[in-house]
C-alpha cells in the first residue's frame, strides 16, 4: 500500500480544524498527523513530527502565523507549507511567500479546490487560490510597499496581542522578552502605522482581521 501524505493542520478555530480534518481523511492518500491552535506549537510540533505539509491560518495566538511559517521553513526547508486564510490583499500573498510558503489557499475555497490545492503543494507545486492569482502582481515587485509589510514579526505578534487585550507585561510573559522590548516595539507600531493610542492599534488589528470580535450572544 503506498504511503500517504501526512498533514499538521494548524487553525485555532475548533469547528473549522475539525471540517480540515474531516476534508482531509475523505482522501485516501492523506493523513492527519497533528492538530494544534497556536503559532508556537505548530513550529514545535512541525520539528517533532516532520509531516509533509502544514496546512496554517496566518493569524494565530502566541506566535504570528508568518513568524512560525518562517521558523518551520528555516529548521525543515522540505516541509511544505498551505497557507489557508481570509485575507485577499497582495501584501498578504507576498509575506507569504517570502516567508516560505508553497501554496495560498483563501478560505473561501470550494472543496474541489482545497484538495486540489494540496495535491498540487504536495507534488512541489505552487499553489494560489483562483481568485488571488487572477490579480496577484507577484512577490517581486516592491513598490507602494504597505504599511502592514513594514512591520517585524514580532512587531505583528506584539499588534495582535495589544489587540486581544494583553498588558506589557503579558505581552513580555507570552514573548518572553522584557516590558521595555514591548514598549518599544508598540512604540515602533504606533510610529509605521502612524496610530496613537491602543485603542486605535485595535482598530487596525480589527480592521485587517488579525483578531476577530467574538459575540458576547
Amino acid at each position: 500500500m503506498e504511503k500517504k501524505h501526512t498533514i499538521l493542520i494548524v487553525e485555532d478555530h475548533t469547528l473549522l480544524r475539525h471540517g480540515l480534518v474531516d476534508m482531509i481523511l475523505s482522501d485516501p492518500t492523506m493523513e492527519v498527523i497533528g492538530e494544534v491552535d497556536n503559532g508556537r506549537d505548530a513550529v514545535t510540533q512541525a520539528k517533532l513530527l516532520e509531516p509533509d505539509l502544514v496546512l496554517m491560518d496566518i493569524n494565530l495566538p502566541l506566535m504570528n502565523g508568518t513568524e512560525a511559517l518562517s521558523e518551520i521553513k528555516r529548521t525543515h526547508p522540505k516541509i511544505k507549507i498551505m497557507v489557508l486564510t481570509v485575507h485577499k490583499a497582495d501584501e498578504y500573498v507576498r509575506d507569504s511567500l517570502r516567508s516560505g510558503a508553497d501554496g495560498y489557499l483563501l478560505k473561501n475555497a470550494t472543496r474541489d479546490e482545497f484538495v486540489l490545492a494540496l495535491h498540487q503543494v504536495l507534488k512541489g507545486k505552487q499553489y494560489l487560490s483562483a481568485e488571488i492569482s487572477a490579480n496577484f502582481e507577484g512577490v517581486d515587485k516592491t513598490n507602494n510597499v504597505s504599511d502592514w509589510e513594514r512591520l517585524s514579526n514580532r512587531e505583528r505578534e506584539v499588534l495582535k496581542l495589544v489587540a486581544e487585550g494583553y498588558t506589557n507585561k503579558q505581552i513580555a510573559s507570552v514573548m518572553f522578552i522584557s516590558i521595555k522590548t514591548v514598549e518599544k516595539h508598540r512604540s515602533n507600531l504606533m510610529l509605521k502605522l502612524n496610530l496613537h493610542n491602543s485603542s486605535s492599534l485595535t482598530a487596525y488589528a480589527i480592521e485587517n482581521k488579525l483578531v476577530t470580535i467574538k459575540s458576547s450572544i
